[in-house]
């Protein structure tokens, strides 16, 4: 410690007043070394701060060069070089994302943030093709009804070999129907009215639906709907089961084998109902785009489908997951909510 002070200047100070001196020394050094952590601990603070914000932030000196970047603004170089070209404070679409840069200058250095804004400006797209397609349903669902009333007239006037082919057209007819509901659904949103019932309804329900739609393999389905009861909207529920269904049959029409096989079963586990859809079809390619409305890898189909089967999931207080498991299987699980 007294190598910090001048020998000369201790031999000239008293003993009690060396010791004074040498205590305050200590207690300067002491403070010194608690400023120092206590300065450092802000500075890990604040780039902790940094890191964590969902921005990409550039700090950019007088000469240009950088002061500091985040974590996200070192990933995002080749997006901030687009958005330098046009100056900044613009929307720049970069590998299929839309980022916001924004600036702003502050004592001598100029602050750049890149938002990603993908999620909302496809909520923006959704909505209006949500309020676009809701239209066309309003404006086709008159002349559709029209169309079906005259095909049931029809099926009663035609002979026997002629009536295969009105059956075929009820069904392309229904399909409609059922698209121009689910669209209407979809774009109101969906309101559970739910009753105590007994789930055996649904099976009714379902084998029905697999009668309605065209297919052209042999496909087998069995059920397996335990006799229980909960609270749940029938009409609903129906929707979003017969949408996995479909999608079952869809998976096994595009997969390579002329057959297929569809169980649906449903369970109860504590204050759960739990339905399981299994096919061998088509295994799923994008997991991603499941459930993403307008969005399907399908041949056929609008990507309304499952979209408004987890509404309707989840209108029951419930989830939708596709299972990790050797035969491709949905499980859609709602409360009993008795």
């Amino acid at each position: 410690m007294s190598a910090l002070v001048d020998q000369n200047i201790l031999d000239n100070i008293g003993g009690q007043d060396r010791q004074e001196l040498l205590r305050l020394l200590n207690e300067f050094i002491l403070q010194s070394y608690k400023v120092e952590k206590e300065f450092k601990d802000y500075k890990a603070l604040y780039e902790w701060v940094i890191e964590i914000l969902p921005q990409a932030i550039w700090v950019i000196n007088e000469n240009k060069s950088f002061f500091y970047k985040n974590s996200k603004a070192i990933e995002s170089q080749e997006v901030f070089e687009k958005a330098k070209a046009l100056g900044f404070n613009t929307e720049i679409e970069h590998e299929g994302k839309n980022y916001l840069f924004q600036n702003n200058k502050i004592q001598g250095k100029e602050i750049i943030t890149a938002t990603d804004i993908t999620k909302q400006k496809r909520q923006e797209r959704l909505v209006s093709m949500g309020k676009i397609s809701a239209h066309l349903a309003h404006e086709i669902r008159n002349p559709v009804g029209s169309i079906s009333l005259l095909t049931s007239v029809l099926l009663k006037k035609v002979d026997d070999k002629t009536k295969p082919i009105v059956f075929e057209l009820q069904r392309s007819l229904w399909r409609v129907e059922r698209i121009i509901k689910a669209t209407l659904l979809f774009s109101k949103g969906v309101h559970a009215n739910k009753v105590p019932q007994s789930l055996g309804l649904l099976e009714d329900e379902i084998k029905e639906a697999l009668n309605q739609y065209s297919y052209t393999k042999d496909i087998s389905l069995k059920t397996d709907i335990a006799s229980i009861s909960a609270s749940y909207d029938l009409s609903l529920l129906s929707i979003a089961l017969q949408n996995f269904l479909y999608n079952a049959i869809d998976a096994i029409e595009e997969g390579p084998c002329e057959e297929g096989h569809i169980e649906v079963c449903a369970f109860e586990e504590e204050e759960w109902v739990v339905f399981h859809i299994k096919d061998d079809g088509k295994e799923v390619l994008d997991k991603d785009l499941l459930f993403e409305p307008f969005e399907t890898t399908k041949l056929k189909g609008n990507g309304l489908g499952l979209a408004l089967s987890l509404q309707v999931v989840q209108a029951h207080g419930g989830k939708i997951t596709l299972l990790d498991t050797k035969e491709k299987t949905f499980e859609i699980r709602i409360l009993k909510d008795l």
